[in-house]
């Protein structure tokens, strides 16, 4: 797929341009580590969620475009790993407290955390990954020293929801949330209408489980650590008749892949990265992995944190899109024979048609602007 092609170009370049939208190792919570490189005195340090730095998710994609940035820059860097949301602001003050230029933090959670830090240190830059700042009530903050990372994964979701309503068997697909917040709702909408349009397409009538996008109800597990709550809620889902479930739900996923790998034909719909490769110790996973919805975090940050090192900081937001190549679908890896060249043709051209805005993906969760 194109979108794929050059997601991929764009790693390999090492660059994706973090401009207004339309322009394109493991520690204890609270503990840093450093590493200094290459003789600079710039630091970059980076704050996890409560899944830490091996979530197969989010965090691991951050911390991964921190450590590039570190190799290819020759930079400090300094990281705290959250397990629980009492850890947030006491890790940012403690990156504050080493006297990081620049302090990345991960997921929407850190949000108010990361606003109230930035106020309080307006000579220290922050950007943060999935989110904007915000005050303690939640509201987003425009900051000169904060800079929003955000992606419009329903672009990306609505391509896997049209995808697996073409590849379902059972004419039955599932999606779930780790916890009820913008950045994981906005997959499921998007997925939702994805099934919606190729039944429109097609004249099917596939049906989705665990989420009703026009109620924004459904099956939100309330856990990003839990992985038992994600195979529970999986084999109700395969029990039930879906063969194809999409987890949005960070580490939690692990326990869909647990349930996929206990039946026959079922298989599973990874989110934010390439989970047949971040799964790549446990074949048996990878062979239930029909594709990812996938942000590019690790090029993002890498990016942002060159532009800063360089001394272009600034608040402006990014949005990853479909257009951009901030978000895209991952290849099928084993699945590649199996999905029809006709349904690949369709997933072509209709990304192209939501690029060129012919097809309106819309949620209430997408980053505005977006």
């Amino acid at each position: 797929m194109k979108s794929i092609t050059r997601a991929l170009a764009l790693v390999g370049a090492g660059a994706l341009t973090l401009a207004a939208c339309g322009t394109a190792p493991e520690e204890n919570a609270g503990d840093g580590s450093s590493d200094a490189g290459g003789g600079s005195d710039y630091k970059a340090c980076m704050v996890s969620d409560a899944g830490g730095w091996d979530d197969k998710s989010f965090n691991e994609s951050s911390y991964k475009g921190l450590m590039n940035a570190v190799d290819v820059l020759g930079i400090d860097h300094s990281t705290a790993e959250s397990t629980t949301v009492s850890n947030f602001e006491p890790n940012i003050n403690n990156m504050i407290t080493q006297n990081c230029d620049l302090i990345i933090t991960v997921g929407f959670l850190l949000a108010p955390a990361t606003g109230k830090a930035a106020q309080e240190n307006p000579d220290t830059d922050f950007a943060i990954v999935d989110s904007t700042a915000q005050d303690a009530d939640g509201a987003p903050l425009e900051l000169e020293n904060a800079k929003p990372l955000e992606f419009n994964t329903a672009e990306a979701a609505f391509l896997a929801g049209y995808l697996a309503a073409g590849m379902t068997e059972t004419g039955k697909v599932a999606t779930y949330g780790g916890v009820d917040i913008p950045t994981v709702t906005i997959f499921m909408d998007g997925y939702v209408d994805g099934v919606a349009h190729y039944n429109e397409t097609h004249g099917e009538d596939v049906e989705v489980l665990g989420w009703n996008k026009e109620t924004q109800s459904g099956s939100i597990v309330g856990t990003f650590e839990d992985q038992s709550k994600g195979k529970a809620v999986s084999d109700e889902f395969y029990n039930a008749g879906a063969d194809i479930v999409m987890p949005v739900a960070g580490p939690v996923g692990a326990g869909t892949l647990a349930s996929a790998k206990e039946g026959e034909d079922r298989k599973v719909i990874w989110v934010d990265a390439d989970g047949f490769e971040t799964n790549s110790a446990d074949p048996e996973a990878q062979e239930v992995i029909l594709t990812s919805v996938m942000k590019e975090m690790t090029v993002g940050v890498e990016d942002v944190i060159a532009g800063a090192a360089g001394g272009e900081f600034d608040g402006t937001p990014y949005v990853g899109t479909l257009e951009n190549g901030g978000v895209g679908l991952a290849p099928f890896h084993n699945f590649e024979d199996d999905v029809p060249a006709e349904l690949t043709e369709e997933l072509d051209a209709l990304e192209q048609s939501i690029i060129s805005g012919d097809v309106v993906v819309e949620s209430e969760a997408s980053p505005a602007g977006a």
